[in-house]
């Protein structure tokens, strides 16, 4: 699966993006999240408090519980604001 991360996501991760195989048991992004977190401490603050978070999964916005099935990518990224 290819990760992208976004913002201060990106900057915690130390990554913009990544290919990653998931664990079979891993179906929503939530779940993705809590396996991020343990892959280091940088995950770990990316991804502490999941309110701000927000997802795309192929590039359509989804909620962090929404099944994604056969997807190919998930964008990571911080609630986004007009001005």
């Amino acid at each position: 699966m290819h990760i992208l991360y976004f913002a201060w996501l990106r900057e915690r991760t130390g990554k913009n993006s990544e290919e990653l195989t998931l664990p079979a048991n891993i179906g929503t992004p939530r779940e993705l999240i809590a396996h991020l977190r343990g892959l280091g401490p940088g995950y770990a603050a990316a991804f502490a408090d999941e309110k701000l978070i927000r997802c795309a999964v192929d590039q359509e916005f989804h909620a962090l519980d929404a099944p994604f099935a056969e997807a190919r990518e998930i964008a990571f990224f911080p609630p986004v604001t007009g001005g």
